[in-house]
């Protein structure tokens, strides 16, 4: 199975993603690599609403049956939300990186934040 990398979303080098939604908020989730590298994933551990990150501080952490990996935040912002499904269904992230399994939901502090890449160069760093 090939990996895949949407156009819809711009990624960090630590294979985070970041889609901004039309309410202006940002949804972060982890790529299909990094889903496929952790292999699967039996626990995540996910920050309270409220708490801030800058980009690259680790905002998660992610279980899997090889390692227990952190997840960075892509861009610096606020938690807005979480994805309560993942503590009952943590394999969504291997099911669906891009979709059910997001991570959490961010009000960024700068949504042009540099440091983020496009799906081609992100697809183009990890071959």
């Amino acid at each position: 199975m090939s990996l895949s990398y949407p156009d819809d979303r711009r990624y960090h080098p630590e294979h985070l993603w970041a889609q901004s939604r039309s309410d202006g908020s940002v949804l972060v989730g982890i790529s299909d690599y990094a889903q496929d590298q952790l292999g699967a994933v039996i626990f995540v551990e996910l920050p309270e609403t409220g708490a801030h990150f800058t980009q690259g501080q680790s905002c998660a952490s992610i279980e899997s049956a090889k390692v227990t990996s952190d997840a960075v935040m892509p861009l610096s912002g606020t938690v807005l939300e979480i994805n309560e499904a993942l503590a009952d269904t943590p394999e969504l992230l291997n099911q669906s990186p891009y979709g059910e399994g997001w991570l959490v939901r961010v009000k960024a502090d700068d949504p042009a934040e540099p440091g983020l890449i496009s799906a081609a160069a992100y697809a183009a760093q990890i071959a």
